[in-house]
């Protein structure tokens, strides 16, 4: 590599991370180089990771590979985990296939995204599914497959019950979308599964606040919770779960739900990166100056502290600047979602490129375009601007947005075949269960009854 070559190197390949690598390599000429740091070769849209639960589509078609998605010409990719920054020296170390590199940059953008957090609930941690990444979602498919399979072989009627039983906390987006896909694909696949009765089967679904969706007007809320119901999914408004173990889901209040599978799509921790780069934090996340720069000033204005850190997507707490974003006076905190890592990346270009030629940056300002949720085959809710839609309008909306967030042509096609598929065909009912040759013949473990026979 020329000594002359000046990076921006971006950590982190998900919505925030590519966006502004493909923003920047269209506008930065040599001796610049835009080099994208992350630990998987592809971004994961994980808005669709429910789809793949309830198998509407494969898990290889929620995923984009980074270095189709970015040019050559002035941009690089590198397969690796960040162990550290040294904000003085400007460089980083990344643990790659070839061993610990040594990374210059000139400028360092944190993109890293956040994990899953399963301490919030006792019990969650040793009993609960996450659905965080594309392996979470495939898991939770065969879990479901597996499930059915069992049920078949079981002659206790409370353990069939508990077995047919699945429980999803949390009534955001993910929750509404996997408890919808959940029901779908049970329905779906019963027909393969003759010994399993229809009543043995469903749903339900735990909020711990009065309505689905709070990020959506109550009107869409309380239509997203009518499709669900109208599913067979039982929407347990005000209902926290106290207590997750392996056979049963304990409520607030001593209820006590029989389960023996458990998603969890509720809170998030910081990526462990962030913890050790001794930068300011809140909430978990990278505080972030008006023009989502980093440093040691806490936050505040000015260009104290680690010149050319910058933040942006889920592990940044970004204010929004935009008119009537928040109170009077007070702009309030971007909401860690793909359409604000979205725009934060195309903010960030803009302000690096100010920075570069020496012009002022700008406050990060973006006026949400609406918000959209699946629950279920051809039902949706969303909101775009003062438009608010429900059912088969909402959820065509849905499928078009991402379709068209996916890079390359040939990946929308892909995507599109298997939707229209999806749309007259039940869906996949395949374990997807990779095993090697030299494990063809090793003797299964043994499964573990989730409830003892009788148990109510």
């Amino acid at each position: 590599m020329d000594s002359s070559t000046r990076r921006i190197v971006i950590v982190g390949g998900g919505f925030a991370g590519t966006t502004l690598a493909r923003a920047l390599e269209r506008r930065l000429a040599p001796p610049w180089q835009v080099l994208l740091v992350s630990e998987e070769s592809y971004t994961t849209f994980n808005p669709m990771l429910a789809e793949v639960v309830g198998a509407s589509v494969f898990p290889e078609h929620v995923v984009a590979p980074i270095r189709q998605m970015l040019a050559t010409r002035t941009s690089r990719f590198v397969m690796g985990r960040v162990t550290a920054v040294d904000p003085v020296r400007r460089t980083l170390h990344a643990q790659t296939l070839a061993g610990v590199q040594e990374i210059g940059y000139e400028h360092l953008v944190l993109a890293f995204g956040t994990r899953a957090n399963l301490d919030l609930v006792p019990g969650l941690a040793e009993h609960a599914l996450p659905l965080k990444l594309v392996g979470d979602a495939l898991h939770i498919r065969n879990r479901v497959l597996q499930r059915l399979a069992r049920i078949e072989l079981e002659s206790d009627p409370a353990l069939r019950r508990a077995l047919g039983h699945f429980v999803v906390i949390g009534g955001g987006f993910s929750g509404v979308e996997v408890a919808g896909e959940l029901a779908d694909f049970l329905a779906s696949a019963r027909r393969h599964y003759p010994r399993v009765a229809p009543d043995e089967l469903r749903v339900t679904l735990l909020q711990d606040a009065a309505r689905l969706l709070l990020e959506l007007p109550a009107s869409l809320g309380e239509a997203a919770a009518r499709s669900l119901r109208q599913r067979g999914v039982d929407v347990r408004l005000g209902a926290r779960a106290e207590r997750v173990e392996a056979e049963a889901v304990a409520l607030a209040g001593g209820e006590r739900l029989a389960s023996a599978t458990v998603v969890c799509t509720i809170g998030t921790r910081p990526n462990p990166l962030a913890e050790r780069l001794g930068l300011p934090t809140q909430r978990g996340r990278l505080l972030t100056r008006p023009d989502l720069s980093i440093g040691a000033d806490g936050g505040r204005d000015g260009h104290e502290g680690h010149d050319g850190l910058w933040a942006i997507g889920d592990c940044a707490l970004v204010r929004n600047h935009a008119q009537g974003a928040g109170p009077e006076g007070v702009a309030s905190f971007a909401p860690p979602t793909a359409q604000f890592a979205v725009a934060q990346a195309l903010a960030l270009a803009d302000n690096l490129i100010a920075r570069i030629e020496a012009r002022p940056t700008r406050p990060f300002a973006h006026v949400s375009r609406g918000a959209m949720a699946t629950t279920g085959h051809l039902k949706g809710v969303a909101q775009v601007g003062a438009l608010r839609l429900s059912g088969l309008p909402a959820w065509l909306l849905w499928r078009a947005y991402y379709l068209l967030r996916m890079p390359t042509l040939g990946r929308k096609v892909r995507i599109w075949l298997e939707w229209t598929w999806g749309m007259f065909f039940a869906a996949d009912i395949t374990h997807l269960r990779f095993t090697r040759t030299a494990e063809a013949d090793a003797p299964p473990a043994p499964a573990a009854a989730p409830l003892t026979p009788s148990q109510p």
